[in-house]
């Protein structure tokens, strides 16, 4: 093996990086382009087209039936009234019409309960699209993406922002649909009966425009501010809640306590302005809807003196004012909600445009019987563009070898191992596993490849098995558990009430941390890969567990390609070949007993620890 590569200036790794979601495209501010995103909005309702063809057709009739009621009862105030006149009533007549308008409102209730069964239908299918749309996407995006965005912020846009959507399209496109037919149906209908008052209320018309527009623009950056508010509240009790050990520890529960309240504050006062602006629509719009019902009163009394109208028609306008209002009103909340849910869409629609992984070539390969060999050429690499961490690194790993990576905290190690796994794109050079450029690989093979062992561990909410099983479903009950024994789990496995089968809670919080650390070890043996990435593996076991660790993976590691990043210098004595990293450049190289004798940087960390340690025994 060997080892070459240039001088790099110290960079501090994601430089550059950090500030990226407030400065880019994420999100932020109000709606960019309200047409473009009710564009593509639209574009998921596409495929229900016949089912939103017949919402409409259910809604028109729905409301025509609801809308012919007043006219229709209309009738029977100016049969009882005739009749009071004449001094005969003819019931038989009366109840005929009350009949009819009874069949009239028995199919106005039919067809509104079609619309909303089609319309919900319409509206959970295209929010399930959706949230398999974001749910795809996050698992294309690089990782660069999540280390540089909050993770609260992620989750509001995939969960709040996506019911935001949801219960628009299942409540407020209804009622815009039937808002717009009563609206033109009541004009219709108003105009068959007397068409001076029915100019009488059209003439408040312009004014109930005038004032639900007016408020509903000036609601709309409030609901904006308000999503954009829970999304960084989410991320604070996100943020919280995963560390809240280390905020109980260094007591910083007030400070957490007072950073929440600010935001809470915030939300508080940006809810607050949304909900009061678009509530005073309402009551503005009633008192407009007043003024049209007072005009059809008075001249309505007006005609009936005059023998100009049957009081039946007056008594069906008076109510057709009052459903021409309602609908304006129900415009008007529509129109809050409707801002909101854009504001929601658009940030889904941020979220699916990020830019992805990009794609594997073309002609792609795979690599089916793995030597494990792997070359670094000339590799150069920097979380930004503008700030390069690695220059010119050159490795030559020969199929077999253990390389241990050391150096100080921020010095590129595990930037190197993320580099393998292909999470970031270089900036220039390339890295071959056997011979092939990673990125002619598969992904999806290249990362089988490895196995792969973090400082951080992650296990999920499941059992102990599934656990151990994870990127394995074929693997037997047997398989496992000698994993665990070739790991030293089984023994806690087994006292644990369920063994195998134990459900480990939220985080794994049930298990201690070096218990879970072994869990992924036991996962890493049960892959069986080629090449073999150890991060810290051993950080968070004890020196006898560790021991018994190391002794298991010595045996695992034969005859694969190891590399292994580490603190503890005791752990990597016996690798073929040690890489000392300062600033992200290698320094030194060599075997532990070459590198003691060099007494360079690597003899320095050496003696730290372990001459440290003895001065303090004695």
């Amino acid at each position: 093996m060997k080892v070459r590569q240039g001088m790099i200036p110290p960079q501090r790794p994601g430089g550059g990086f950090a500030g990226g979601f407030a400065k880019g495209g994420f999100g932020g501010g109000k709606p960019k382009n309200v047409k473009a995103t009710l564009r593509r909005l639209m574009g998921y309702l596409a495929p229900y087209r016949l089912h939103l063809l017949l919402v409409l057709l259910a809604a028109v009739l729905g409301a025509t039936f609801a809308i012919l009621g007043p006219k229709i009862l209309g009738l029977a105030t100016t049969a009882i009234f005739e009749g009071v006149l004449r001094g005969h009533i003819d019931f038989a007549a009366i109840a005929r019409i009350l009949v009819s308008l009874a069949v009239l409102y028995v199919f106005s209730a039919l067809f509104t309960y079609l619309q909303q069964f089609l319309m919900a239908y319409v509206a959970q299918k295209t929010v399930y699209s959706l949230r398999r749309a974001v749910d795809e996407k996050l698992t294309r995006l690089p990782l660069r993406f999540f280390d540089s965005r909050p993770h609260g912020d992620i989750l509001s846009r995939a969960v709040n922002d996506l019911d935001m959507i949801s219960n628009t399209l299942q409540q407020s496109l209804i009622q815009l649909i039937t808002s717009t037919v009563t609206i033109a149906g009541v004009i219709i209908l108003m105009f068959t009966i007397s068409w001076i008052l029915a100019l009488a209320i059209l003439l408040t018309l312009p004014l109930s425009f005038f004032v639900m527009t007016a408020i509903a623009r000036r609601s709309q950056r409030y609901f904006m501010g308000q999503q954009l508010t829970l999304g960084g509240l989410n991320s604070q009790v996100e943020e919280m809640y995963t560390g809240y050990k280390v905020v109980k520890a260094f007591g910083y529960e007030q400070e957490a306590v007072q950073r929440f309240a600010r935001l809470n504050e915030k939300l508080y006062e940006q809810s607050w302005k949304a909900q009061f602006v678009s509530g005073i629509i309402m009551p503005s719009l009633m008192l407009v809807g007043n003024l049209g019902f007072t005009l059809v009163a008075v001249l309505g009394g007006v005609m009936i003196a005059q023998r100009a109208i049957a009081v039946g028609d007056v008594q069906a306008m008076i109510q057709y004012a009052n459903q021409f209002t309602t609908p304006i009103t129900q415009f008007a909340n529509i129109a809050n909600i409707i801002q909101a849910a854009i504001a929601s869409a658009e940030r889904v629609f941020e979220l699916l445009d990020e830019p992805e992984e990009l794609p594997d070539a073309p002609d792609a390969v795979e690599i089916h019987a793995p030597k494990g060999q792997v070359q670094f050429e000339h590799v150069r690499f920097g979380y930004s563009k503008e700030k390069i961490l690695m220059h010119d690194i050159n490795i030559d790993v020969s199929p077999g070898q253990t390389i241990a990576i050391v150096g100080p905290t921020g010095a590129g190690k595990t930037t190197l191992v993320n580099l393998l796994l292909r999470f970031y794109e270089l900036n220039g050079g390339q890295i071959c596993v056997d011979g092939i450029d990673i990125t002619r690989l598969k992904r999806g093979n290249l990362r089988r490849l490895f196995g792969m062992v973090l400082q951080d561990t992650w296990l999920f909410h499941g059992t102990i098995q599934e656990n151990i099983a994870y990127g394995r479903a074929d693997a037997t009950q047997e398989e496992i558990m000698e994993a665990a024994r070739a790991a030293h789990a089984d023994h806690f496995i087994k006292t644990l009430p369920e063994g195998y089968h134990t459900v480990l809670g939220q985080e794994a919080s049930n298990i201690s941390q070096g218990q879970k650390q072994l869990l992924t070890i036991a996962r890493a043996i049960l892959s069986k890969p080629s090449i073999l990435l150890l991060d810290e593996a051993t950080s968070d076991v004890d020196s006898r567990t560790e021991t018994l660790i190391q002794n298991a993976l010595s045996a695992f590691m034969r005859g694969r390609t190891s590399f292994v990043v580490a603190h503890r210098l005791s752990t990597i004595r016996n690798a073929d070949l040690i890489l000392v990293m300062e600033h992200g450049t290698i320094v030194e190289q060599g075997t532990h007993q070459q590198l003691l004798e060099k007494q360079g940087a690597y003899a320095n960390l050496y003696n730290s620890q372990f001459l440290g340690r003895s001065s303090q025994g004695q």
